[in-house]
């Protein structure tokens, strides 16, 4: 049974997401208040969390970022208001997996859950590009390696700290050296499908990845750009 975690200090808005995620086998927990639900959100393993940006206690564009630099892993699913559109931008660059708008229907966020659901399933089997997660499957580019089963990156032997989108658009790009993906295309395969708009996130993750794993970030030898087009990786 999967576990979310509702973050929401409208109680109408977290009732009626409860009673909708009742009726499928899901076990929910709620919380109003932005510390608690940081906390909370730290010692349990949640599939996935519904998080409301504006909170008591600590917005939820913070908690997204504090839980993936303690290398929480859940599925993130920010809910906005249209007037907080940075805010969309702000927690895809955080972390965050996904973005529902309000006003939603119930029928439309358990749809978009479902879907996330279907793919953190895939996702413990296949990392996205067909490789297989076990533990054997290791991508070796001499002082760079990376172990998609342990979600696990060396350089030079030391170990390097990515976040879970920074990983899986490493993963992505280091299966396939040489293939050029735009940034929409980027976006689809790791963000999913509903984040047209927003290729600068790509950027950005893209520029925190080569201050990790290059040695010389303005002089890339791994992540190179493709001009006009986009990224890929070096073959």
């Amino acid at each position: 049974m999967k576990k979310i975690f509702i973050v929401e200090d409208d109680p109408h808005i977290a009732s009626l997401v409860q009673e909708k995620l009742k009726t499928e086998p899901f076990e929910v927990t709620l919380e109003s208040d932005g510390m608690k639900a940081y906390e909370k959100a730290l010692a349990n393993n949640y599939d996935i969390i519904l998080l409301d940006i504006m909170l008591p206690g600590m917005t939820g564009t913070e908690i997204c970022k504090q839980l993936r630099m303690n290398k929480v892993k859940s599925i993130i699913i920010m809910l906005t208001s249209k007037a907080e559109e940075i805010d969309k931008v702000l927690g895809l660059e955080m972390g965050a997996d996904d973005y529902i708008t309000k006003p939603f229907s119930p029928r439309e966020l358990l749809s978009r859950i479902n879907a996330r659901v279907r793919r953190l399933d895939e996702t413990r089997t296949k990392d996205g590009t067909g490789l297989q997660s076990g533990e054997d499957a290791v991508l070796d580019f001499g002082d760079l390696k990376i172990n998609v089963g342990k979600r696990k990156v060396t350089k030079k032997n030391r170990e390097v700290e990515l976040t879970p989108k920074e990983f899986e658009l490493l993963v992505l790009l280091s299966a396939k050296p040489g293939k050029t993906y735009s940034r929409l295309q980027l976006l689809n395969l790791v963000w999913g499908t509903n984040f047209e708009g927003y290729e600068h996130t790509v950027n950005t993750h893209i520029n925190r990845l080569r201050m990790k794993i290059e040695t010389e970030p303005a002089n890339p030898e791994y992540i190179l750009t493709t001009w006009g087009v986009g990224y890929k990786f070096n073959d």
